[in-house]
């Protein structure tokens, strides 16, 4: 793998254009906090557009932002055993499907068994590095509760091609999720922008200071105190459908962080899944789309739902 001393890419969209840099990183890279994005930019580890920048200094759509993280000891990453539900796999990319449970990358509090741990297995090694040692081949995350759709790339050349498009919005990324309360409308559209809850940086927000996020709603049918609907991302912030639901008055059932703090049911997390995602192959340059399953634990749960009604 390549990519082993910390070095990561970005390019700033239309959307994001005006936003300060060092909020724009911490924006983007949710792991570090803005004081640490200053800190880097002021020793000159933040190029743009190959040119050493401040952290006030405003983004353009189309900057090309380097970033060289500081060398730390990080924890060898092993590959382990663990079992993968393949949707598809070539020597571009690989397309899984996600448990409820499995955490994407290695983190603080998650050392392994994670998704990283099982494709460097069975990869053999051979995944992207432009994420560095810690994320090797991962191109976009979904949380550790959520399950479906995933891919990463095993090249470097394929996760900048797959990048650019979740950059300009043209992956196609559809959710199911089980929500609180009934809709009177059967579609909607929520555009709200979302950034670090001032209260609780382990949280996001709606808030005026934020990045734009929309997402796009419809209802497969209302239960009672509850609603199935599917969730369209025309953005991919993180957290975006859990915190754009809770918004609208309707709470993902069994969400630990912005949900009811007792939930009805004996869940482990938030009723959300991955079902679509469609993008450009890397190397065919034609439209793939994949689809996952309802869990096993989802399709119970509107069973018991339906039936109470």
């Amino acid at each position: 793998m390549s990519g082993q001393y910390g070095r990561r890419s970005l390019s700033v969209d239309t959307q994001d254009a005006g936003a300060r840099l060092d909020r724009y990183l911490a924006d983007e890279i949710p792991e570090y906090s803005r004081t640490f994005f200053q800190s880097l930019i002021k020793d000159g580890a933040v190029q743009v557009n190959g040119s050493a920048s401040r952290p006030r200094d405003l983004v353009h759509a189309g900057d090309a932002i380097d970033i060289a993280f500081p060398e730390v000891v990080v924890p060898e990453i092993l590959p382990q055993n663990i079992p993968l539900d393949i949707l598809y796999e070539d020597n571009d990319i690989i397309v899984v499907n996600k448990p409820k449970g499995m955490v994407v990358h290695p983190a603080p509090g998650h050392p392994d068994k994670t998704l990283v741990n099982a494709l460097l297995y069975h990869c053999r090694g051979n995944l992207s590095g432009i994420n560095g040692v810690a994320r090797p081949g991962i191109v976009h995350r979904i949380d550790k509760d959520t399950t479906g759709v995933l891919v990463a790339a095993k090249t470097d050349a394929a996760h900048r091609f797959l990048a650019r498009q979740l950059a300009v919005h043209s992956i196609t990324r559809v959710y199911e999720a089980i929500v609180y309360n009934s809709f009177s409308e059967e579609t909607g559209t929520i555009d709200r922008p979302l950034g670090r809850d001032p209260r609780d940086r382990k949280k996001f927000a709606v808030t005026a200071g934020g990045r734009r996020a929309v997402t796009h709603y419809r209802v497969v049918n209302n239960l009672g105190r509850f609603a199935h609907i599917t969730c369209q991302l025309e953005t991919g912030r993180t957290h975006q459908i859990r915190v754009h639901m809770a918004y609208a008055g309707h709470p993902l059932l069994g969400d630990p962080l912005y949900g009811p703090s007792k939930c009805p049911y004996r869940l482990e997390g938030q009723c959300l899944h991955a079902r679509t995602l469609g993008f450009i192959h890397p190397s065919t340059k034609q439209y793939m789309e994949f689809e996952a399953p309802l869990p096993e634990y989802f399709q119970k749960l509107l069973k018991t739902l339906g039936e109470s009604n």
